[in-house]
C-alpha cells in the first residue's frame, strides 16, 4: 500500500504522522510532553516520558487512520537533534535526565576550550563551533557529574545517544545502538571529512568510543521494531535529525536551494552539495540527507529561540491564551512603536554564538502596549532569521532568491510577510507544514522502495502560498540598523 509511519520527536511534543506514497496525511497523532528547568541555563527533558509519548502516539495515529501496523511499508524518525541521553547498557534505565539542545550549563567549559586555542580544531573537523549546543561537553558533564558514570563508562557499561538512537534502541528492544550520518554530525564528535567519529575528539572530551553508536547513512536499514509494540514487526527504514529531515521533505536536494523551519527554534539550511566548504560567517557546515546516499552537505543557521518566544508571552507573561492568537493581536497595530525584543533566552545562536547572551526588550515607553510586544517579538523571529540568511550569501556569494518555508509559526500568514519583507525574498510555504516528518517519510519509503525513482519525490513538492515582499529595501535598513544596535546590548549579559 505504499504507506509510511513517520514519528517527529521534537523539543515540546511527540508527534506520529501516517502518510501515503501521494504525501497525503491519513492520520496523526500528538502530545505535549514535560519540560524541566531545574535551574537558568539548564533545560531537561524525561526520555523514559519521551519514549511513552513518542509510542503512544504512533499507537494514536494508527488507530486515528483505522490502519494495522502490518499495512506500514516501513517507519522513520526524525527528531530533535543535540538533547543528550545516556543511559546503562545492561538495564536500559537513563543514568540522568535527558540534557536538551537549548541547555547552557556547560558554557564555562567551553569557554575554556576556547581560551586554549581548541575551537579551530573542532571546526576544522567537525563543522561546528565550541558550543553549549551541541552533544560533547554535554556527555562530558554526565560523565563528571553523575554518580559512577564516569567508571561505568569506562567499564563499557554506558551507552550515549541523540533521541533517535534512544528510541531505536527502545523500538527494538535494545538489539540496535545506532544513529544516522545526521545526527552524528551534531556531536562536536563527527569527522565530517573522513566520515568517523575522531579519536582525537573523543580523546579530548575523555569519552570512551564504547559509549558511540553505529553510524549509518540516513536511508538505511536501522533494525525493526518489536512485534508487540505496535501489533506487527515494523522495518526502520529512515532516520535524520529534523532539520535535514525537513531539508529533504522541502525537495531542498540541489546545491543553493535553502528552507527555514520555523518551531521551538529557527533553522535555516542551505545545500551545498558533496563539499564540506567550512563558513566564514560562522554559520555551521553539517550533513544533509541524499536520495541516493551520496555524500551531502548543508550550511546551517541556528536561532535558538523562534516559536518558544510566542510561548513565552502565553506562558510566561500571559498577554495571550494560545500561540495562533499572537497573529491577530501582533496585526492590531501597525508597527512596533520602535520596540524591539531580542528573544535570547537561551543565548544567541548563528551567526553570533554567545551563550551568554540573554533576553532582551528595548525601546519601551509609556505608551508601548502588549500588542507592541506581539509584533516586536515576531520580528525578533523574522529578524535573527535574516541576519542567518545574510550571513549564507556571504558565504556563498549569491543571493538567496527563494526561501521555502515549514513548521508551526509558518501557519503565521504576518510573520511570514514580514520575513519576506526583512530578506526582500520570495517566501514559499510549503502545503505540507510537516515537511520534518515527511522528510523521515521519504527516507523510509526510498528503503522499502516506496519510490524507486528520487525524481518522484521531487515532483510532490506543493506550494501553500507565496509571499513577496512588500515593503521596500530602504525602508527596512534603518530598523535592521535598530536591530543590530538591539542585539549588542543582549550579547554577554551574563
Amino acid at each position: 500500500m505504499g504507506i509510511l509511519l513517520a514519528l517527529d520527536q521534537g523539543t515540546t511534543s511527540s508527534r506520529a504522522i501516517l502518510f501515503d506514497r501521494f504525501g497525503k496525511i491519513l492520520g496523526s497523532a500528538q502530545r505535549e510532553f514535560q519540560q524541566f528547568f531545574p535551574k537558568p541555563g539548564w533545560v531537561e527533558h524525561d526520555a523514559e516520558e519521551i519514549w511513552q509519548t513518542q509510542l503512544g502516539v504512533a499507537r494514536d495515529a494508527l488507530k486515528n487512520a483505522s490502519l494495522e501496523a502490518s499495512k506500514v511499508a516501513a517507519l522513520g524518525i526524525t527528531n530533535q537533534r543535540e538533547t543528550t541521553v545516556v543511559w546503562d547498557r545492561k538495564t536500559g534505565v537513563p543514568v540522568s535526565p535527558a540534557i536538551v539542545w537549548q541547555d547552557r550549563r556547560t558554557s564555562d567549559r567551553c569557554d575554556a576550550l576556547r581560551s586554549d586555542g581548541f575551537e579551530d580544531t573542532v571546526t576544522k573537523k567537525t563543522g561546528l563551533t565550541l558550543d553549549p549546543y551541541f552533544c560533547a561537553t554535554k556527555i562530558e558533564w554526565i560523565l563528571n557529574q553523575v554518580p559512577d558514570a564516569r567508571s561505568k563508562a569506562d567499564n563499557g557499561d554506558l551507552l550515549f545517544g541523540t533521541i533517535d538512537s534512544w528510541l531505536i534502541w527502545k523500538l527494538t528492544g535494545g538489539a540496535v545502538h545506532v544513529t544516522d550520518v545526521t545526527n552524528a554530525s551534531r556531536t562536536l564528535l563527527w569527522n565530517l571529512r573522513e566520515s568517523r567519529w575522531d579519536d582525537d575528539l573523543l580523546s579530548r572530551f575523555k569519552i570512551p568510543i564504547s559509549m558511540m553508536p553505529e553510524v549509518k547513512p540516513s536511508c538505511s536499514h536501522f533494525g525493526e521494531t518489536r512485534k508487540e509494540l505496535l501489533g506487527s514487526s515494523i522495518i526502520i527504514g529512515g532516520v535524520a535529525g529534523d532539520q535535514q529531515a525537513a531539508l529533504f521533505g522541502q525537495n531542498c536536494n540541489l546545491p543553493g536551494l535553502a528552507k527555514n523551519t520555523f518551531g521551538t527554534g529557527c533553522f535555516a539550511l542551505m545545500n551545498i552539495g558533496s563539499d564540506a566548504v567550512m563558513s566564514k560567517s560562522r554559520l555551521l557546515t553539517t550533513v544533509a540527507c541524499d536520495q541516493r546516499g551520496d555524500k551531502a552537505f548543508a550550511l546551517e543557521g541556528s536561532v535558538f529561540c523562534g516559536g518558544s518566544a510566542v510561548q513565552w508571552l502565553r506562558d510566561g507573561l500571559g498577554i495571550i491564551n494560545t500561540a495562533a492568537e499572537v497573529e491577530q493581536l501582533a496585526s492590531s497595530v501597525g508597527d512596533t512603536a520602535g520596540v524591539y525584543l531580542v528573544p535570547a533566552f537561551t543565548g544567541l545562536g548563528a551567526p553570533h554564538w554567545d551563550s551568554h547572551a540573554r533576553g532582551t526588550i528595548v525601546g519601551i515607553t509609556r505608551g508601548t502596549t502588549k500588542a507592541h510586544l506581539a509584533r516586536a517579538t515576531l520580528e525578533g523571529i523574522a529578524f535573527q532569521v535574516a541576519d542567518v540568511l545574510k550571513a549564507m550569501e556571504i558565504d556563498t556569494g549569491e543571493p538567496i532568491r527563494e526561501l521555502r518555508v515549514d513548521g508551526g509559526a509558518s501557519q503565521n500568514d504576518l510573520l511570514m510577510q514580514i520575513q519576506a519583507d526583512f530578506l526582500q525574498t520570495v517566501v514559499v510555504r510549503s502545503k505540507v507544514a510537516e515537511a520534518t516528518a515527511l522528510g523521515a517519510a521519504f527516507l523510509a519509503g526510498l528503503t522499502s522502495h516506496v519510490w524507486t525513482d528520487p525524481q518522484e519525490l521531487d515532483e510532490m513538492y506543493q506550494v501553500d502560498r507565496i509571499f513577496e515582499p512588500q515593503v521596500a529595501d530602504d525602508s527596512i535598513l534603518e530598523r535592521k540598523q535598530r536591530w543590530a544596535q538591539a542585539v549588542q546590548r543582549a550579547v554577554r549579559w551574563d
